[in-house]
């Protein structure tokens, strides 16, 4: 093993998925398919703001979809580790398309499967 990887500490969860949640977050500001195919499970529901429940597949779909937001961020992010599941709880800004500030919350449980964090379900509303 070279003497530099030695020295790097393992990340810890906290950390994978801090690094996980922005992903998620930039995955829904640029569309990125391929990022959410990466890090969905294969039991990956949502509820989106307006009421509906969708599968995997139809996330994806609409995941594909350009947004008409800008500037997505999630503050307040608050990570809570039980054994092999995450919530992670947090609020979101981003920039309308007329200009104007517009908002919402999360929460997101993520499961450790095979060895890595996979996203299980997420739970989104707007202001």
């Amino acid at each position: 093993m070279p003497a530099a990887a030695a020295q790097t500490p393992p990340q810890s969860d906290h950390d994978v998925l801090l690094a996980l949640n922005t992903d998620y977050i930039n995955s829904v500001q640029n569309s990125d398919v391929k990022r959410f195919d990466e890090i969905l499970s294969d039991e990956f529901y949502c509820s989106n703001p307006d009421g509906s429940l969708i599968d995997r597949a139809a996330f994806l779909k609409q995941t594909a979809q350009p947004v008409a937001i800008r500037n997505l961020r999630a503050e307040d992010v608050l990570i809570r580790i039980i054994d092999n599941t995450a919530i992670i709880h947090a609020r979101t800004r981003y920039t309308k398309p007329d200009g104007t500030e517009g908002g919402g919350r999360y929460t997101d449980v993520w499961m450790r499967q095979g060895g890595r964090w996979l996203a299980l379900s997420a739970h989104v509303t707007r202001l």
